[in-house]
């Protein structure tokens, strides 16, 4: 039975040939002979190069590679805090610039006021011998802005050519009635609409529309608005030319060819005149509705302003308190 319990794939001499004499005496006579001197050693000159090698040269790569730095809740809320602190103050420098804005807007309307009040009134231009004096200030280059003072003058160049026509009114129904003498009643009547319309226009809807530009009234916008459509339909009326109206326009004109034809050529001259002032006031109407709506003016401001004007008015305010105090005395003296 000791034949099948040994391992048959075993050496028949298990000897370990490290442990042998002649392999473990062999290091030792070896370091013997070579003393005490270590193949690492740097003591004898045949062992040193002189030479460094870098680092560098070692290894291209570096030896700790960068980690990324990750941005903190806190340096976050710091960042958006910072940035909004910057808006706000872009947003202060805004208003700031805005308010400057319409405080010099403010004195520029309240200084021109003040100028227009304070200068002498200069139109209508009249010699310093003539006892009748100028009654309104006009200067387009210092009351109106740029932007409003080409349709300003144009305004009035209307109301000049509206001034020319009613005159030569005048003389078409003066030759009118030289070839008809029933038609004096045109005459008398071509004299009084030269005599009132050529004031009451420039009051009424030339001056609110100066007014308007210059200091940027709304209710001066409306009040312009309001009248001038009156005046286009007078225009129209005039070019029209209804007999005794004392308007030399195309049916008085076109009646007098069969009867007198040089005098029938100068009323529809007059008539012509008449049709372009009604062209030339729709067209205006127009251009002055677009500024007007570029200024920003509106039906409120309007009211407030008049309401302004009218409490503050010394002629109003003296009238009301004679109003109030006849009421009152009528009040105590029924009683």
């Amino acid at each position: 039975m000791s034949g099948f319990e040994s391992n048959p794939f075993a050496d028949p001499v298990d000897v370990n040939p490290f442990q042998d004499a002649s392999v473990t005496q062999a290091p030792a006579e070896l370091l013997k002979t070579s003393g005490s001197s270590t193949p690492f050693s740097a003591t004898g000159p045949e062992n040193h190069t002189g030479t460094t090698i870098p680092f560098s040269a070692a290894s291209s790569q570096p030896a700790i590679l960068p980690t990324s730095v990750e941005q903190t809740p806190q340096a976050a809320a710091a960042a958006a805090q910072a940035n909004l602190l910057k808006q706000q103050e872009e947003l202060e420098k805004k208003a700031a610039e805005l308010e400057r804005k319409e405080r010099e807007l403010e004195n520029r309307t309240a200084g021109a006021a003040l100028n227009a009040g304070a200068k002498e009134n200069n139109w209508p231009p009249l010699p310093n011998l003539c006892p009748i004096k100028s009654c309104f200030y006009q200067d387009f280059q210092e009351d109106i802005p740029e932007d409003y003072r080409r349709i300003c003058k144009r305004m009035y160049y209307l109301w000049m050519f509206h001034s020319a026509t009613l005159f030569l009114n005048v003389l078409a129904c003066l030759a009118f009635f030289t070839a008809d003498k029933q038609s004096g009643v045109d005459f008398g009547l071509s004299i009084l609409w030269f005599l009132l319309f050529t004031p009451v226009s420039f009051i009424c809807w030339y001056r609110p529309v100066y007014k308007a530009f210059r200091s940027d009234s709304s209710f001066s916008f409306f009040f312009f608005f309001f009248v001038f459509f009156f005046q286009v339909a007078v225009y129209i009326i005039q070019s029209v030319g209804i007999p005794r109206w004392g308007n030399s326009g195309w049916i008085s004109s076109i009646s007098m060819i069969g009867t007198n034809l040089p005098v029938a050529v100068v009323m529809m001259v007059v008539a012509g005149f008449f049709t372009v002032n009604a062209v030339l006031a729709v067209i205006l109407l127009k251009m002055v509705h677009s500024k007007y709506r570029r200024t920003g003016a509106s039906f409120t401001k309007a009211q407030q302003e008049f309401s302004q004007g009218v409490l503050t008015n010394r002629t109003f305010q003296s009238a009301a308190a004679g109003a109030a105090a006849s009421a009152a005395h009528g009040a105590f003296s029924g009683n």
